[in-house]
């Protein structure tokens, strides 16, 4: 176990934060795509958190960032809910096998749900550091605009041509979002996946993990090429 301050809490969308970890004193080695178990300090509660950062940003500035979910009152987990700077967390990991694969030319394919962007995020933006460019596109679902969380960094991407970005919103109908609406279908999907060949990394919902796997299949992706993280 290890006892790290808050360095900052900040919004991501109105039901999630992000809290960031000062570990200028600690050393900790990670993956992309890996988690720890957090609580408050001395607390016997600890719930699993996947990381967003990049190993690379991590090693850089020495904070860790999670994506915490609050719940529609607006108030923290409530586990969390005196986290904020300098408060002490009970932190123990990093835990898990969701991850970057071996190095591949055929392209990278991230499908995202809601709070399931943490470890695709840590994700993309580490293989966004290496040398060798390949095609990367990102599939991200959320229940409206509001809520997609690091929003401006797959903009910032897709503008940059280093990322094919699609987002789409599920239930907010009323909004003035001029995007695509409704769930993650085999057309977005078709849009979106470099090659038949790519690997395919999926994080969300259990139903929206299920989904997805089943239309990548009827797509011709092979099981062997599709990785899962559920949560919730």
């Amino acid at each position: 176990m290890i006892t790290v301050p808050v360095r900052h809490v900040a919004p991501a969308t109105p039901r999630t934060r992000v809290i960031s970890l000062d570990f200028s004193a600690k050393a900790f080695v990670f993956s992309a795509g890996q988690a720890v178990m957090l609580g408050l300090h001395d607390s016997l509660l600890r719930k699993p958190y996947s990381i967003a950062s990049a190993p690379w940003e991590f090693q850089t500035t020495g904070h860790l960032q999670v994506l915490a979910q609050v719940d529609d009152t607006g108030g923290p987990d409530p586990h969390l809910e005196l986290a904020g700077p300098g408060t002490l967390l009970d932190l123990d990991g990093p835990f898990g096998s969701f991850g970057l694969p071996d190095e591949t030319r055929d392209g990278l394919l991230f499908v995202a749900g809601g709070t399931g962007i943490a470890p695709l995020r840590s994700m993309l933006i580490e293989r966004l550091s290496r040398p060798v460019n390949i095609p990367i596109s990102l599939v991200y679902s959320a229940r409206s605009p509001e809520e997609f969380a690091f929003r401006p960094e797959p903009d910032a991407l897709r503008a940059a041509g280093r990322v094919d970005a699609h987002f789409t919103v599920t239930r907010d109908q009323e909004s003035r979002w001029t995007g695509r609406r409704g769930r993650i279908d085999a057309s977005l999907l078709r849009e979106a996946l470099p090659s038949t060949k790519s690997c395919c990394l999926i994080c969300g919902p259990p139903q929206l993990v299920a989904d997805t796997l089943q239309l990548l299949r009827t797509l011709g992706v092979g099981d062997h090429q599709i990785l899962t993280e559920r949560y919730g």
